[in-house]
């Protein structure tokens, strides 16, 4: 069963102020410790919503076939980001920018990723612009290059992108070899633009939507938030409350005994090393992150990899973490998601698999334990 497929996830119908807050909090545990700081992302969506209204949230199903639906992300190293926060005028060049090149009427946005700001970024662009913010997104998780969606996987190209950043640059990429080429030009042009900027790409036609987009991941980060909420508030373990809700399960207990991080390339790279919680048990465990958790090792083996979902969250609050806010002496639990059943198709599964990431490992499925 895919983490956006429960048979009981209510759905969410528009989002609110207070509904951001809950969206960002699920988001930043989907998103894997990438995707950008949810707080700057919750702010700049709560300030849009104050000012335009509540977005309108509709189902992948229900999307029209007389235009396009367009994703709009960051897109850099997450550590930059928290240094040059987005004003949203951004999203509007980048938005003007896309229009100029592309032919068709654009009917609604999304996230292109379930992770931190850039589940909440698309709602800055749908509130200025009154734009409905369709259920779904192209990862069902974080990512960190452009060519790592399902959208792409289904035929969808990643052009025509447009980069936009805070000085009114703007960059855009009208045609490409293929996605991962895409990538290549766009992240030469973030790294010139300082290391982070707003983009708009893949545009889809309702029918690709239907059939390759993760389905009800706003909904779906919108009821983990509302979880670690109430588990908080009561004093309830935390992974204990998701579990229903994603699938969750715990994969290893430790403290942060050591954080290797460098920024290479508008990247985040690096390996967190943990020291077992339980005295009698002991142990270690590793986890590498490329902007995202990619790998977690104990010295047992592989515990889980990509595509898979691997979060980190404080373990006395289950609050969701970051890799750029890892830090040592942090007590934490490692928890395992099983990704959307999407990426587990032929044409999917080789954007994302370990070696895809330079990991001589093979991909290994988790299973849901619902």
């Amino acid at each position: 069963m895919s983490v956006t497929a429960m048979p009981h996830l209510p759905l969410v119908e528009e989002i609110d102020e207070a509904t951001v807050s809950d969206l960002a909090l699920g988001a930043t545990l989907l998103g894997t410790g990438g995707g950008g700081d949810p707080r700057v992302g919750a702010l700049m969506a709560q300030a849009a919503i104050r000012e335009f209204g509540p977005v309108r949230v509709v189902d992948p199903q229900a999307v029209g076939d007389d235009g396009v639906v367009v994703p709009v992300a960051m897109i850099g190293a997450p550590t930059v980001i928290l240094e040059r926060i987005p004003g949203g005028h951004e999203l509007d060049l980048a938005m003007q920018g896309f229009e100029r090149l592309q032919g068709r009427p654009v009917i609604a946005t999304m996230p292109i990723e379930a992770g931190g700001i850039n589940s909440t970024i698309p709602l800055v662009l749908a509130a200025r612009r009154g734009l409905p913010l369709v259920d779904a997104d192209g990862m069902g998780r974080a990512f960190p290059e452009v060519q790592m969606v399902t959208l792409g996987a289904g035929g969808a190209k990643a052009w025509p992108l447009v980069l936009a950043d805070e000085s009114a640059n703007v960059v855009s990429i009208s045609g490409a070899r293929d996605n991962a080429s895409a990538e290549r030009l766009a992240r030469a042009a973030v790294v010139a633009m300082g290391g982070s900027a707003v983009v708009a790409h893949y545009a889809v036609d309702a029918q690709l939507l239907r059939e390759w987009a993760v389905p009800h991941s706003v909904s779906l980060a919108v009821a983990i938030g509302r979880a670690l909420r109430e588990a908080r508030a009561h004093g309830d373990d935390p992974i204990a409350a998701i579990a229903p809700v994603c699938g969750a399960r715990r994969l290893f207990s430790g403290q942060v005994v050591d954080v290797q991080r460098s920024t290479v390339a508008g990247f985040v790279r690096g390996r967190l090393t943990l020291k077992g919680l339980d005295v009698d048990a002991g142990g270690r465990a590793e986890v590498d992150f490329q902007n995202e958790n990619l790998i977690v090792r104990s010295e047992e083996g592989v515990l889980a990899a990509v595509p898979d979902l691997i979060s980190l969250v404080e373990a006395e609050s289950g609050q969701p973490l970051t890799t750029e806010g890892m830090r040592f002496g942090l007590r934490v639990h490692v928890i395992g998601i099983p990704a959307s059943p999407l990426w587990w198709r032929p044409e999917a599964l080789p954007l994302v698999d370990p070696r895809a990431f330079g990991y001589d490992i093979d991909p290994i499925r988790m299973e849901d334990p619902r």
